[in-house]
C-alpha cells in the first residue's frame, strides 16, 4: 500500500451535549472524548534519514502509520531520539512526559506533539518523541542570508513569538533551558513554534551513561552560568530562560552565537569565573538595549522575566529609526542599579506587584547586615503603571497622611518574611543531601515560598511555615568553618598549625553560597585563591568575636597575606636596634669604667711598690694587685 502523508487531524477539546428521550423528556448526557494515549507503538514508526544533532540526541525524519476501523493516514513526523538513559530512570521520565503530554498539545507557540515511544538502539532502548515536522527554523533562514543576520523587524516580531513560547511553558511549570535558532521552528505562517519544550528539564535528576553528557543541561553557548553547575550556583529558574532568550536574539542580530568558534572550556571561564557578558551591536532601540543587557546579569535575581520582554519587544516592535532617534517606543524599564551601588537590578526591584492592603517595608540596603529599624506600612493606594516602576501610598502607623514611595524602595511582608531574606529550615534533618541555609527567591500572598539551596538544581518549594529567620551573610565579612565541622561540603583552605582559615566573602550567589577569597594567603600567579562555602558550615569573624589578644592578631593576619611578614621584619628591626642601643650603651660604660680604672690602679701601684708599665696598668686596681701577689704580673724593668 502506498504511503499517503496527510496533516495530523485536530482532535476535539471540549465536551459536548448529548439529547436522549422523547421530545417532551429529554435528559443532558455528558460525553467526552476518549483521550490520546501518549505511547506509541515502535512497529508504527519508519526513521527516514537524520536531519538534525543536539547535545540531547538526533532528530530524524520519520513516518507514523495511524490506522483505524475507518481510514488508514501515515503522517511526516519528526523523531528527537535522546541519548541512552539508565533502563531504571525509563519509567521516570515517561510518567513526567505522559503527566506535561495533553497540556503541551494545548500551547499554540509549541510544536505539536504525537507522542512518546521507546525505541531498541545498538545498546540500549532510546526515548523518542515523535513531533510535527515543520518545513524550516530561524536557523535555517539565517543560515540562508549574508551574514546570517536577520532584519530587525524580523528580529522583534520573532522575539515577540519565542517570548510568548517561553512564558506558555513557564505556566506549565517547565523551563526550557535549550533556548537556540535551530529550535526555533517557523510555521507555514512564518511564526515561531518552540522546537524544545524543556527536554533538559525533563532530564534533572536522572543519571545518564555518558558523563559527558550528564553535565549538560542546555547547548554551551547558550548557557546561564547557573546552567553549568545548578546545586552549586543555582537554582535554575525562570530567570535561566531569559539569560537564554538573549543569547538567541544576539544570535539573529550578529549572525553568530555568544562565544562563537570557543572550546567549552573556554565558554565557562568566560561565562562562570570571570562573569563576562556579550558586547550587544550599535543601533539597536534603547528599551531592547536594555532588556537584552539584563538578560545577561550574572545574577539571575536581576534579569528581567520574560512577561518583560514580551512588554518590551511588543512595544518596540513598531519603532521607526528615523533622524537619528527612535520613535514608536513603548515604556522602558532601566536595567540600571538604584542610587547608592545597590547590587539589585530595576528588574529585580519591579518583580513584585504591589496591592492594596499589602504590608511593606522600606528594602535593606544590600550587602548592610546590620538590622535596620525600619517602619512597617499597608498599602492604601495605587498610582498609574505601579508595575513599572511608579509610586504607591502607604500608610505608617504614627503618621496621618499616606506617604507617596517609589516602589523600588519597598519590599512586600508576608509572616514576617520578604524576599531576599536569609531563611532556615525549621527541620534540617529531614533532607542532608542539600544545605539548610539559604535565599528565600519568593513568597507569595497565601505563605507558598521558593528558596534556594545549595544541593538543589531547582528552587525547593513549601510554606513559609517550615521556614524561620537566619543570620545574614553580606560581601565583605570574614569567615571561617565552624568548630564541629570536620568534613566541609566543599574544599576550604588550612592554616600552618592544621587549623581553618579564615576568609572574606567576595559574592553571594542565589542559592546563598559563598565565595570566598583568603587575603591572608600568600598564592602565586595563577593558583586559585577563590573558594566556595556553605552558609550553615561558617560562621562570621570580626574583632568582636575574637576573645584574645593572640586571636585579634591572628584576624589582623587574615586581612593581607603580608602582615605577617611585616610583622616579622618588625620583629627582626626592632631586635637589632634594641641589642645595637644595648651593646652601645655597655660598651660605652666598659670604656668609661676602664678609664676610670686604669687611672685609679696607676696611684695604687705606686704606694704598692709596683712598676705602673705592663699589662697591670690596664687592669682594675684591685685585680692587679692580685695578680701581683700570685707573681703572675710581671713587672717590666725601666729603660
Amino acid at each position: 500500500m502506498a504511503e499517503q502523508v496527510v496533516t495530523e487531524p485536530s482532535q476535539p477539546s471540549f465536551d459536548y451535549m448529548l439529547y436522549e428521550g422523547d421530545p417532551e423528556h429529554l435528559r443532558t448526557v455528558v460525553a467526552t472524548p476518549n483521550l490520546p494515549n501518549p505511547q506509541i507503538n515502535p512497529s508504527l514508526l519508519k526513521l527516514k534519514h537524520r536531519i538534525g544533532h543536539g547535545p540531547f540526541g538526533d532528530v530524524w525524519l520519520a513516518t507514523h502509520h495511524q490506522s483505524s476501523h475507518d481510514y488508514d493516514e501515515y503522517h511526516e513526523v519528526a523523531i528527537k531520539m535522546l541519548h541512552p538513559i539508565k533502563e531504571e530512570d525509563m519509567p521516570k521520565f515517561m510518567v513526567k512526559f505522559e503527566k506535561l503530554f495533553l497540556k503541551l498539545r494545548k500551547l499554540p507557540s509549541a510544536c505539536w506533539l504525537h507522542g512518546i515511544s521507546v525505541i531498541s538502539g545498538k545498546s540500549s532502548p532510546q526515548i523518542c518523541i515523535i513531533m510535527k515536522f515543520y518545513e524550516g527554523s530561524v536557523g535555517d533562514r539565517m543560515a540562508r542570508l549574508k551574514g546570517g543576520k536577520l532584519p530587525l523587524p524580523d528580529v522583534l516580531r520573532y522575539g515577540v513569538g519565542l517570548a510568548k513560547g517561553i512564558h506558555e511553558v513557564h505556566m506549565l511549570g517547565i523551563l526550557v533551558l535549550n533556548i537556540k535558532p535551530t529550535n526555533l521552528l517557523l510555521s507555514e505562517h512564518d511564526q515561531v513554534v518552540l522546537g524544545d519544550f524543556g527536554i533538559p528539564f525533563l532530564l534533572l535528576g536522572i543519571q545518564l551513561p555518558d558523563p559527558d553528557v550528564s553535565l549538560k543541561h542546555g547547548s554551551f553557548n547558550y548557557m546561564a552560568p547557573e546552567q553549568w553547575e545548578p546545586e552549586i550556583r543555582g537554582p535554575i529558574s525562570v530567570e535561566t530562560d531569559s539569560w537564554g532568550f538573549g543569547c538567541c536574539i544576539l544570535e539573529m542580530l550578529t549572525g553568530v552565537p555568544p562565544w562563537f568558534d570557543k572550546p567549552v572550556g573556554e565558554i565557562y571561564n568566560s561565562v562562570v569565573v570571570k562573569q563576562e557578558k556579550p558586547q550587544l551591536p550599535n543601533g539597536l532601540p534603547p528599551a531592547v538595549e536594555n532588556i537584552l543587557s539584563g538578560c545577561f546579569e550574572y545574577d539571575l535575581r536581576n534579569r528581567p522575566l520574560i512577561t518583560d520582554i514580551l512588554h518590551t519587544f511588543e512595544s518596540s516592535r513598531d519603532a521607526v529609526f528615523n533622524d537619528g532617534e527612535w520613535t514608536g517606543l513603548g515604556s522602558r524599564i532601566s536595567a540600571d542599579r538604584r542610587p547608592g551601588g545597590s547590587s539589585e537590578s530595576t528588574w529585580f526591584l519591579t518583580k513584585d506587584h504591589l496591592q492594596v492592603g499589602d504590608i511593606v517595608r522600606s528594602r535593606k540596603v544590600p550587602n548592610n547586615c546590620k538590622n535596620m529599624a525600619v517602619p512597617e506600612g499597608t498599602v492604601v493606594g495605587l498610582e498609574k503603571e505601579t508595575d513599572r516602576g511608579g509610586f504607591v501610598l502607604v500608610r505608617v502607623q504614627g503618621i496621618h497622611n499616606p506617604l507617596r514611595v517609589n516602589i523600588t524602595t519597598l519590599e512586600r511582608l508576608t509572616s514576617g518574611l520578604a524576599t531576599g531574606d536569609w531563611v532556615r529550615l525549621l527541620d534540617p534533618d529531614r533532607n542532608k543531601n542539600h544545605s539548610f541555609i539559604g535565599i528565600l527567591h519568593s513568597i507569595e500572598r497565601d505563605g507558598t515560598v521558593s528558596v534556594g539551596f545549595i544541593g538543589l538544581e531547582t528552587p525547593w518549594k513549601g510554606h513559609c511555615s517550615q521556614l524561620q529567620m537566619a543570620d545574614r551573610f553580606c560581601v565583605g565579612q570574614f569567615v571561617k568553618l565552624k568548630e564541629n565541622v570536620f568534613t566541609p561540603r566543599f574544599p576550604w583552605v588550612h592554616k600552618r598549625e592544621g587549623l581553618w582559615a579564615t576568609g572574606k566573602i567576595t559574592q553571594v550567589l542565589p542559592n546563598g553560597c559563598l565565595i570566598v577569597h583568603f587575603p591572608g594567603r600568600f598564592v602565586f600567579k595563577g593558583e586559585c585563591n577563590s573558594y566556595l562555602a556553605d552558609p550553615a558550615e561558617v560562621e562570621h569573624v570580626s574583632f568582636n568575636t575574637c576573645s584574645t589578644l593572640m586571636d585579634k592578631y591572628q584576624h589582623v593576619e587574615d586581612h593581607h597575606w603580608a602582615v605577617r611578614p611585616l610583622m616579622i621584619a618588625f620583629g627582626v628591626l626592632t631586635a637589632m636596634k634594641f641589642g645595637l642601643v644595648v651593646g652601645h650603651n655597655v660598651g660605652a660604660r666598659l670604656k668609661k669604667g676602664g678609664s676610670r680604672w686604669a687611672h685609679g690602679g696607676g696611684s695604687s701601684h705606686g704606694q704598692d711598690g709596683q712598676n705602673g708599665g705592663g699589662k697591670s696598668k690596664w687592669l682594675p686596681s684591685p685585680v692587679a694587685n692580685m695578680l701581683a701577689r700570685d707573681g703572675t704580673v710581671t713587672p717590666v724593668p725601666a729603660r
